[in-house]
């Protein structure tokens, strides 16, 4: 089959590579009809995490239908099109009992923070993604869910990842109703926790990035207002002033370790990796947010240490609340708002890029070229049913 490559960092290629094959009686196997390439597969791209190995296939976001089963799978059948969560979890241990599927304790045990993840460096349990024609599901009967009956599959593959992230950042924002919600980042989940935090209620939401057809985007999606960092002297203290001086009620950070914007940090965040990541913008939402407000993090960081100023969030009395997604808890909610037609995920892809193709598909996104929003890779057996 045909599988994306990771050869080191910046260096991705499509190569043939054995078939997936079922390993354990609750595995599946998906023959891909959508993947795409999300924000934090550029983590991966760009050297940031740890464990990225060579050969390893990423996409932690993809649309497939079922080919085989093992023995012990009970809800899915072959030929049924599903939407695959990016988080791997095992459905019965103590944290996914909780709804927390992307702390699954046994798709990833020897890890003490996330649990598994498609795609994502072995520090997320090693599994292949997929950017590729096939996949190999593990827990079948636990994540996968059919895309119901006429919905679009470019909106199915939206709900594997971007929407629920973004939704959950609103979500842990606690955002009570006329509140004012910061975004920083105007990527698809950034844009995405905008678009979000209306359907919780606030009164005003803001987004700040320095890509100028990304907030042009953003606003009339979202729609929100928004702000290029780079025009402002101070992304922080021009919160504060066009919040009476008091700071936004939410902060999201929707960026992790890539972000742009102070020097100090990209240089032992980005460049010598003395840190997991520049941590500008969640320094900028601990500093931007109220006292007594609710900082939400879910932009991605490595697993060591960042340079963020605790101290701010003790006097201030600051909430923080951070976790990936847990796709599988949000699903039915989502799937309702898509087809009540409150989110319009298909929306925000711009670009339909054949998995041949992948080394460009990763240079346009991570570039930001051609005003790229969200990148979907289309493997040749995509569009067969």
């Amino acid at each position: 089959m045909l599988a994306m490559n990771y050869r080191g960092p910046y260096r991705v290629r499509v190569d043939h590579k054995p078939m997936p094959e079922i390993l354990h009686p609750q595995d599946a196997i998906v023959r891909v009809t959508r993947s795409c390439i999300c924000g934090s597969d550029l983590h991966l791209y760009h050297g940031m995490v740890p464990d990225t190995r060579i050969g390893h296939t990423f996409g932690h976001e993809f649309t497939g239908i079922v080919e085989e089963v093992g023995g012990a799978v009970e809800n899915l059948k072959p030929g049924d099109h599903v939407i695959v969560p990016f988080n791997i979890a095992c459905g019965k241990c103590h944290f996914c009992r909780q709804g927390l599927f992307g702390n699954c304790h046994e798709a990833n045990p020897q890890a003490t923070a996330v649990g598994g993840i498609f795609g994502y460096s072995h520090t997320a349990g090693g599994y292949d993604g997929g950017q590729a024609e096939y996949v190999r599901v593990p827990y079948a009967d636990v994540g996968p869910v059919r895309i119901p009956e006429g919905m679009d599959v470019e909106d199915a593959v939206m709900l594997t990842d971007v929407v629920p992230t973004g939704y959950q950042a609103a979500e842990m924002g606690g955002i009570a109703r006329g509140d004012t919600v910061v975004v920083f980042g105007a990527g698809p989940v950034g844009i995405m926790a905008a678009r979000c935090a209306w359907l919780f209620g606030a009164g005003r939401v803001i987004v700040i990035d320095h890509i100028d057809y990304r907030l042009d985007f953003v606003r009339q999606y979202a729609p929100a207002e928004v702000y290029n960092f780079r025009s402002l002297e101070d992304p922080v203290w021009f919160i504060k002033k066009i919040t009476d001086g008091l700071g936004a009620d939410v902060c999201i950070d929707a960026v992790g370790g890539d972000a742009a914007g102070s020097a100090l940090q990209t240089i032992t965040g980005a460049k010598l990796k003395l840190q997991a990541g520049a941590a500008t913008a969640l320094v900028w939402a601990i500093n931007a947010v109220k006292k007594g407000g609710i900082v939400s993090i879910v932009g991605v960081y490595g697993p060591t240490a960042n340079m963020v100023p605790i101290g701010n969030v003790l006097n201030k009395g600051i909430t923080i609340r951070a976790n990936q997604a847990s796709v599988k808890r949000l699903l039915p909610r989502l799937i309702d708002h898509v087809q009540a037609g409150r989110i319009d995920p298909k929306a925000l892809v711009t670009h339909r890029i054949p998995l041949e193709e992948i080394s460009d598909a990763y240079h346009i996104f991570s570039a930001k070229l051609d005003g790229c929003i969200k990148p979907v890779l289309v493997p040749p057996t995509g569009d067969r049913r």
